[in-house]
């Protein structure tokens, strides 16, 4: 029996719902999801096995502009996106009428490899508007077969993946057939934590923060981690802890249950909150975070 194994990568602006298709082919969570654009900072493999085939599914952060160091580190991830795809996914919603970037809209409709053009979000639509959107698309990406899904609502997402396994060349499987993802254990606590002061922090504090798991003990029964919440500024620290405490606390509880239900076990997790200055900015911190690689 021949087997296909892929890497198959999803870029689009922010929005438009990559984090929830990539969630929706693998079955389970691994990227983080909230309405807030620029949640997906880094690229995140997903790996899906079959008998006879090895699906890699890359989730990149949305296209932007870079107005600092750590967007300019994102953007990266992006255009590597391009540079080991066996089949590429451009997503875009409903009502949309371009990408962010000229640059990457050009490497998309040069591109010599197959395009897959996922239309989401088609659950808030009716049949006129489908209908026009699918031929806007159709004139503007030309290269590219377009397929209208809900990736929320499922619809389509189980044809999209057996387009994508069609598309998929030959080859063994790139890692082994039990491995879920490219990333550490650690990397999934730092982005289930930020995603709850994505959903909790309004203006400019998710986007000051950033995560890092100091200690990580797995025992029999239990896992105990250590987390420090990096902010900007003093101003910030004082709003990620909240009164008494009690923002804090809530991300705290929120993100636990999320944890023991992604391992599978009892999780005790304390978080710190720390002045990082700047860090958004500086190299040196950027890569310690994972950017800049």
């Amino acid at each position: 029996m021949s087997h296909k194994a892929g890497f198959v990568n999803i870029i689009g602006n922010p929005n438009v719902g990559k984090s929830t298709l990539m969630n929706a082919f693998i079955g389970e969570k691994l990227s983080i999801i909230t309405s807030k654009a620029q949640t997906t900072r880094h690229r995140i493999l997903g790996i899906v096995n079959g008998e006879d085939f090895q699906v890699i599914l890359s989730d990149t952060p949305g296209i932007i502009k870079p107005a600092y160091e750590l967007q300019e580190s994102m953007m990266d991830f992006v255009k590597s996106a391009f540079d080991d795809a066996d089949v590429l996914i451009y997503m875009v919603e409903i009502g949309e009428q371009e990408l962010k970037d000229e640059a990457f809209f050009n490497k998309i409709t040069n591109s010599k490899i197959p395009v897959l053009l996922l239309l989401n979000k088609i659950d808030k639509s009716d049949q006129n508007q489908l209908e026009s959107q699918v031929q806007l698309w159709s004139n503007k990406v030309p290269n590219a077969e377009i397929f209208p899904v809900s990736a929320l609502e499922g619809f389509n997402v189980k044809e999209v993946f057996s387009r994508i396994i069609e598309l998929l060349p030959e080859s063994p499987a790139f890692y082994p057939k039990d491995q879920l993802t490219d990333k550490p254990e650690r990397f999934f606590v730092n982005e289930c934590i930020r995603e709850k002061i994505l959903m909790h922090y309004k203006k400019e504090i998710p986007y000051a923060v950033e995560i890092d798991t100091e200690e990580f003990f797995e025992e029999e029964t239990i896992i105990r981690m250590r987390s420090v919440i990096m902010v900007e500024r003093e101003t910030q620290k004082g709003i990620i802890i909240g009164h008494k405490g009690s923002a804090i606390k809530r991300v705290g509880i929120e993100a636990r249950k999320d944890l023991e239900k992604f391992f599978g076990k009892q999780v005790h997790l304390e978080l710190y909150v720390k002045v990082n200055k700047n860090w958004r900015s500086d190299q040196r911190q950027l890569k310690r975070f994972g950017y800049n690689n």
